[in-house]
């Protein structure tokens, strides 16, 4: 009788070799700048996020992801940004450290600023192998790897993103390098990075003048040997202070292609330095009869004094202000 912790680990090699091997998040446009380096710099402020995810709650080892960024625009020029980032994400027994840093050089370009950026990580992956659960004692096979298990691989990656006062868009891939993510060298390649590439765009539609605004917007995922992926949000703002919304990710299985999930958002400015916000995802995949949805929350912070514009993810509308010496 086959152990269950071999079929486990055989379908987790089989997702990070054929599907989406990097974290989601349902409230992307409050992470841009871990989809797309060259976000880094745009808002024109000193800004810390943190985020954190638990996915498909009520289902043993389930994805959960806990970051922390910080992006500003460098020295006295804003054409310059400059970006880090530090995220754990978990599933089962699995932990993956990714620490990143971005550079970015921004122009203008029509009503707007283009940036182009660069990114370098280097990431940990570990595996736990005591923390496996089997049907019979682990230690009556030797071939069983006991203890800890780890790989350091570093990459980079590279993207633009352009935005004006009530628009952008970017393309990005934040990891171009396909590298080994085999834990045993024992000759071959098993597993392996793959490149994973984003379109994200979003603009603002005045409902009220200034005081409500609705703001669609989508973020675009592909990688090779996986099903193109999409999340789509309409949210809306009230007097620069409050925003609700809903979200829709694409997907599912073959019993129910209807979509991956469906969320609600809000976020509410707290202080003049700090948005907050929470979202809820009902998974609408077949995997809705075995958990209870997903949870996400996040705060930005702006550091010292005023902020330039709305502290809002959008603000000055998606990019803070452009002026760019």
């Amino acid at each position: 009788m086959k152990h269950i912790y071999t079929l486990f680990f055989f379908l987790f090699a089989t997702a990070l070799a054929f599907g989406q091997q990097e974290d989601q998040f349902t409230q992307f446009m409050h992470y841009k700048l871990g989809y797309n380096p060259a976000y880094a710099g745009s808002t024109g402020g000193t800004r810390i996020t943190a985020i954190a995810r638990q996915q498909w709650i009520g289902l043993d080892g389930a994805p959960q992801s806990q970051l922390i960024t910080f992006n500003m625009a460098a020295l006295d020029s804003k054409k310059l940004g400059i970006g880090a980032s530090l995220m754990r994400h978990t599933i089962g027994v699995t932990d993956r450290y990714t620490l990143e840093g971005d550079y970015v050089y921004r122009f203008p370009l029509g009503n707007g600023y283009m940036g182009i950026g660069m990114s370098a990580s280097v990431r940990m992956i570990r595996v736990n192998f005591d923390e496996l659960r089997a049907s019979q004692p682990k230690e009556t096979d030797s071939a069983i790897p006991v203890g800890f298990q780890s790989r350091y691989v570093p990459n980079f990656g590279a993207g633009f993103y352009y935005n004006t006062e009530k628009f952008y868009f970017g393309f990005s891939a934040p990891r171009l390098l396909q590298n080994s993510i085999d834990l045993a060298d024992e000759g071959g390649v098993l597993t392996k990075e793959l490149s994973h590439f984003y379109g994200m765009t979003g603009f603002v539609i005045p409902l009220k003048g200034e005081d409500i605004k609705m703001q669609p917007h989508l973020l675009l995922k592909y990688v090779q040997g996986a099903p193109f992926d999409a999340d789509f949000n309409i949210s809306v703002t009230f007097m620069n202070k409050i925003t609700t919304g809903v979200s829709y990710r694409i997907g599912g299985d073959k019993s129910n292609p209807i979509g991956e999930s469906i969320s609600l958002l809000a976020a509410a400015q707290v202080s003049k330095n700090i948005l907050f916000g929470l979202s809820y995802d009902y998974t609408l995949s077949g995997l809705r009869d075995y958990n209870s949805g997903s949870v996400e929350g996040f705060v930005h912070y702006i550091i010292g004094g005023e902020p330039e514009g709305e502290i809002f993810e959008n603000p000055r509308f998606f990019g803070g202000r452009n002026n760019v010496d």
